[in-house]
């Protein structure tokens, strides 16, 4: 089976591909012509997934999926949430962005937060939604150079690490997205 991961992130698409059984092809938007921005305009992490997913099969007519993740801070009232890859600008820098939610919570006690990952899966005419929720916490400063986005600043409960000190395995196994796509490889298992 090949689908469409409608993604430009070379991290992700390394991620997820390693996670996939080797039945399942992932192509990039690279490799079907689309170098265009997909536009993420919706007010919710849900309806970005949407929206990117319903434009490849729309526009390239391809079954696909489409991911969108934000970071969901308790203290901040979810922010940066639908608005994490640009909470510091539209440059979408990651450090930028993690320096700027650092600054945020110097003066909060309740660092709590989740990373939530929601996949639209368009296929054979149907549309599936598969949501991964990691808790955890902000850590106080950047550790590890693993990982991309906020992982150096976001430690998963239990862990005493942040994901950008984790091996890509044990990541995969408690990260949002990992959860997102067991449920997505499930579901393509069942319906092939």
């Amino acid at each position: 089976m090949q689908l469409v991961f409608a993604s430009n992130n070379k991290n992700k698409i390394l991620e997820l591909q390693s996670m996939l059984p080797e039945t399942i092809t992932i192509m990039s938007l690279e490799s079907i012509g689309c170098f265009e921005d997909i536009p993420e305009t919706e007010d919710t992490i849900e309806g970005n997934a949407i929206q990117k997913a319903n434009y490849v099969t729309r526009n390239y007519g391809y079954d696909c999926f489409a991911d969108d993740t934000g970071l969901e801070v308790d203290s901040l009232n979810g922010e940066p949430g639908v608005y994490s890859a640009r909470y510091a600008g539209e440059q979408r820098n990651a450090d930028d962005n993690m320096n700027k939610l650092l600054q945020s919570l110097s003066d909060k006690n309740n660092r709590a937060a989740q990373f939530k990952t929601v996949i639209t899966l368009n296929l054979k005419g149907k549309q599936h939604h598969f949501t991964g929720i990691a808790r955890g916490e902000i850590a106080s400063e950047k550790i590890g150079n693993q990982g991309f986005g906020y992982d150096p600043i976001f430690k998963p409960e239990g862990y005493p690490e942040t994901f950008a000190q984790l091996p890509l395995d044990i990541k995969n196994k408690i990260s949002h997205r990992g959860k997102a796509t067991r449920q997505l490889i499930e579901f393509l298992k069942e319906n092939k």
